[in-house]
């Protein structure tokens, strides 16, 4: 490659780089950021007083200081404290000599002077923050100065340009700006404040409801942080369940969630929701097919969605950059409280998914998805393939299990929660090992939880309106009668605009559209 070309495997020692950056740097008529008087200072107090490097180990490295010959010498004095030795004039000047490097920093008279510009190590933490952030400075400098360099060649391919320029910056951040160490006193108060919250909660809620009863029960709402993949094979009402999720946070809670949805166009998860809202079926929104009634009952219904802080995003093949790029700023814009994905195989995790290996790349999107979920503290939902394993496991049981996860390297092991729908019906089993009937029932199989218990939890599928709902309290899964008329209870109810309320009624899962997608 010629020189200059973007080349991200390229090596260079720290020295390379820096000289590289000084040049470039000095062609600008100016300096890059430095404390020259402040890395004499530490490293004289760092001779000085025995306990001094205990202070700032954890902020100090070699290659954070300007001038080569201080890296140096904080490197003799690190390898004396990995050796516990005692690190003073003498003990420092003697590791140099070993090393060969006591000429090339100046003698043992530069040493000597070290100790004589420092009268005490008292604020040795604060001087050692200021070189760290004049180290991040030449960074940042330096990053930027190779990413101007990369873009103006015609050669360079913009996605590793940009996954090449976002690792260096994370690296940074990761690097140099790690959090300290909090004492047991100030965490237990954190979290008696937090108990003392959650006690004045009526409805026990920690985090984001998701408007299902006993779900909410089990789970306490999607935590922040928490990844929360769900899986299921096709037509087992995914995008249903999330898309009930989501208007059940936005309408009933007034938390803004936004969705991203890699299949379907806006305007058909938009048709699913007026149907769900309306309860007019799906197949008459989609054809335009309304009686007059409807369409009054269509208007007067809409306006809790057209209020609610629900956003979607439906940009086709999207890739991790965009979608952090995107979260943040929704996170700036409009402090969403909830990020929902349908579906995560549809992702790409490094510029237009050009070959290699799928597994490794799906493994690369669940740790980017949870480190949004982290960097945001908010619940990331994302749909999930199953293999096929499902319909081929020999009988009768097509429950899924955590092995069914497709191309699920990493998906197990990043999630902290792992949730399979399951609607029996679809296989043709009518009842369950009790008898009762599973028409109409959908179940919710909590597979796994790192912070909970897990369990199975069955909700009402409303195929025709396209949606979930809570199984009735008094309603008798084994007695309930099938309603045979599509249009009966249709007019408008009253009932429907209370708080964690729905309507639900018991439907023949075969008076659906076969071709409607779940």
């Amino acid at each position: 490659m010629e020189n200059g070309g973007f080349n991200p495997d390229r090596k260079s020692t720290g020295t390379d780089r820096r000289t590289r950056l000084t040049n470039m740097v000095s062609g600008l008529g100016k300096l890059p950021p430095q404390a020259i008087d402040l890395e004499e200072a530490v490293l004289g107090a760092l001779m000085l007083e025995k306990d001094a490097l205990s202070a700032v180990i954890d902020i100090l490295k070699p290659e954070l200081f300007y001038k080569e010959t201080h890296q140096k010498i904080f490197a003799s004095i690190a390898t004396l404290f990995q050796k516990s030795s005692p690190i003073d004039i003498l003990t420092v000047t003697s590791q140099l000599r070993q090393q060969g490097d006591l000429e090339m920093v100046g003698g043992a008279y530069y040493i000597t002077e070290l100790t004589n510009r420092v009268v005490s190590a008292a604020n040795i933490e604060y001087h050692a923050r200021i070189i760290s952030q004049k180290f991040i400075q030449r960074e940042l400098i330096r990053i930027s100065t190779e990413i101007i360099q990369n873009a103006y060649e015609d050669t360079t391919d913009i996605f590793d340009l940009l996954d090449h320029a976002e690792k260096n910056l994370f690296d940074i951040a990761q690097n140099n700006l790690r959090r300290d160490s909090r004492k047991m006193d100030d965490i237990i108060r954190e979290s008696l404040d937090s108990l003392e919250k959650l006690r004045d909660r009526v409805d026990g809620l920690t985090g984001v409801p998701s408007g299902f009863t006993a779900l909410d029960r089990m789970t306490s709402g999607w935590q922040p942080s928490d990844l929360v993949i769900i899986a299921a094979r096709p037509a087992m009402g995914k995008t249903a369940f999330v898309l009930s999720c989501a208007r059940n946070a936005a309408v009933q809670f007034n938390k803004p969630v936004v969705v991203f949805s890699l299949e379907m166009s806006s305007v058909q998860l938009v048709n699913r929701l007026i149907s769900g809202e309306t309860e007019i079926e799906q197949e008459k929104i989609r054809k335009g097919n309304l009686a007059e009634w409807e369409w009054q009952q269509l208007h007067s219904k809409i306006g809790t969605l057209t209020e609610a802080p629900l956003f979607i995003d439906d940009t086709p093949a999207l890739n991790i950059f965009e979608f952090r790029a995107k979260c943040r700023r929704l996170k700036a814009q409009y402090d969403i409280q909830m990020i929902i994905i349908d579906y995560l195989q549809l992702m790409h995790g490094k510029g237009e998914g050009k070959g290699g290996n799928r597994e490794q790349e799906i493994g690369s999107i669940s740790r980017a998805l949870k480190s949004v979920a982290k960097e945001l503290n908010v619940p990331v939902i994302a749909l999930s393939q199953l293999s096929r394993a499902v319909e081929s496991r020999p009988g009768g049981n097509k429950k899924p299990m955590l092995s069914d996860l497709r191309e699920s390297g990493s998906i197990e092991q990043d999630a902290d929660m792992v949730l399979f729908l399951y609607r029996p019906e679809y296989y043709g089993l009518t009842e369950d090992e009790e008898g009762r009937s599973t028409v109409g029932i959908g179940e919710v199989i909590i597979a796994k939880h790192r912070n909970g218990e897990t369990g199975t939890i069955p909700l009402r599928f409303i195929g025709k309106y396209v949606k979930f709902a809570d199984l009735e309290d008094d309603f008798n899964v084994s007695s309930a009668p099938v309603n045979t008329d599509p249009f009966a209870g249709m007019a408008p109810s009253t009932d429907f605009d209370k708080p964690n309320s729905f309507i639900t009624r018991p439907s023949r899962m075969d008076d659906m559209d076969d071709e409607a997608p779940f």
